[in-house]
């Protein structure tokens, strides 16, 4: 199911808050963010307990709070210290795991009702198959909700449209790069079709960075570079759901073509880069050895810790002619929140999210983790955040490889990319992955 939003300009300058430079804001002249491919989820199982809506008794007891964001661990123990103070009867801990951890085992874990009385899941796959089992509560009538971009929180449906959780954080699944270490290397300019790209990684080994920190070792992360490797070889948005749904294949020429342009890219990942993990890599980027480190807008932050103090923006590799381009970049809403149906303390989960969902609470997470929200009014006075905030405004594809609902096929299509840096043949690691693709869709 195709879905289109656009966000008028002036409102969501508005709504973003005060980013503090005018160079920025004068900047901000591209097209809009665009929504496409399958954004919702449920069927049968899905929870119908609707929440009332949320009163003003102070909250009271103990609960959990659920997610993969140990980088965010300081932040949210001062959020937390905060919300006790005004609710001093209460308690919050956190509960963090590995994003891969997290990925494969929070469904069961929340599930038993111990932990995750409050708990985030990952836009697509992960968060169709908890309001499966019925673990979000319903949102709908919580008047916090009113207080996020309606376009941006559509990831948080489902089937229905009712709102089971709020995607949080607006990231961008794109590279970031080092800004000197482009200028050392004489680029002028960002390329704007394929053979710039190429030609950008060739200027940045030649003067002795490695051009792309790729985690190919690590499935989490490895995955977020095909975003914008495919969002404009697809032949329409929703080309990886149709994967899935088994009208397109891997094999197709479109495809095929980005296999061999990671095949081209090869050279230019560091040493070993299909057994390396993403932890090393932000270490090689925050000391300069790295020009790009390709994960995304959520690694600022933890490369900022790691001693980076370099000017950071983000680019996308146009795989395509300039006049064929149809997106500059991707973006994501994700870190969806909820409530959890199990266990107990539903009504201290729910003025937890509406602590969260304050925009003077969520400006104090944003600007503390280099996060863009989804909140309206959010104040930005993040360095990075303010640097990167044209890219709110540019004409961004959401993350095409979060339409898998079947991570067992999102998997095979992402592996083949990493088998290809590999070394296998572009031919055989698709037809090695549409074999697998087809087993599971049985």
């Amino acid at each position: 199911m195709s879905q289109k939003f656009t966000i008028d300009r002036r409102r969501f300058l508005t709504g973003i808050g005060a980013l503090g430079t005018a160079g920025a804001l004068t900047a901000c002249v591209g097209p809009t963010i665009t929504s496409r491919g399958s954004a919702t989820a449920g069927g049968p199982g899905a929870s119908t307990l609707l929440l009332p809506a949320v009163d003003a008794k102070p909250a009271t007891g103990t609960i959990s709070f659920a997610h993969w964001r140990a980088e965010d661990k300081a932040v949210f123990d001062t959020l937390i210290a905060t919300f006790v103070k005004a609710n001093p009867q209460a308690k919050i801990t956190q509960d963090i795991s590995p994003s891969n951890d997290y990925q494969s085992t929070a469904l069961q874990k929340i599930k038993g009702g111990n932990i995750g009385n409050a708990f985030t899941a990952f836009r697509g796959a992960q968060f169709v198959n908890m309001v499966k089992a019925g673990l979000y509560a319903g949102l709908g009538a919580q008047p916090f909700v009113d207080g996020y971009f309606a376009e941006l929180v559509k990831a948080g449906q489902d089937t229905s449209r009712a709102q089971m959780g709020l995607p949080y954080q607006l990231v961008f699944n794109m590279p970031i790069y080092n800004e000197d270490a482009f200028a050392k290397a004489g680029v002028t300019s960002l390329p704007q079709d394929w053979d710039g790209f190429l030609a950008l990684c060739d200027k940045l080994k030649g003067a002795g960075f490695v051009p792309i920190a790729w985690p190919g070792g690590e499935p989490a992360n490895s995955g977020q570079l095909i975003n914008s490797m495919v969002m404009n070889n697809m032949p329409t948005d929703t080309a990886f759901a149709d994967i899935e749904a088994g009208t397109r294949k891997v094999t197709d020429d479109w495809f095929l073509l980005t296999l061999k342009q990671y095949q081209q890219l090869a050279p230019f990942f560091e040493p070993n880069s299909t057994g390396t993990a993403s932890e090393p890599l932000q270490q090689m980027f925050a000391s300069g050895k790295a020009a790009m480190l390709a994960t995304g807008s959520f690694h600022l932050s933890a490369v900022r810790k790691l001693g980076a103090t370099f000017p950071i923006n983000l680019i996308a590799p146009i795989t395509v002619a300039q006049d064929k381009a149809k997106y500059e970049g991707i973006y994501n809403a994700t870190f969806i929140l909820g409530v959890n149906t199990a266990g107990t303390q539903q009504d201290t989960a729910v003025k937890w999210l509406q602590f969260l969902s304050d925009p003077v609470n969520a400006a104090v997470y944003a600007n503390g983790t280099s996060q863009h929200l989804t909140v309206k009014n959010v104040d930005y006075t993040n360095a990075d955040l303010k640097h990167t905030a044209p890219w709110l405004l540019k004409k961004t594809l959401l993350a095409p490889r979060f339409q898998f609902n079947n991570l067992d096929i999102r998997n095979a299509v992402e592996a083949s990319c990493v088998a290809v840096v590999g070394g296998t043949a572009p031919e055989q690691a698709a037809q090695q992955a549409q074999t697998v693709i087809d087993q599971k869709r049985k």
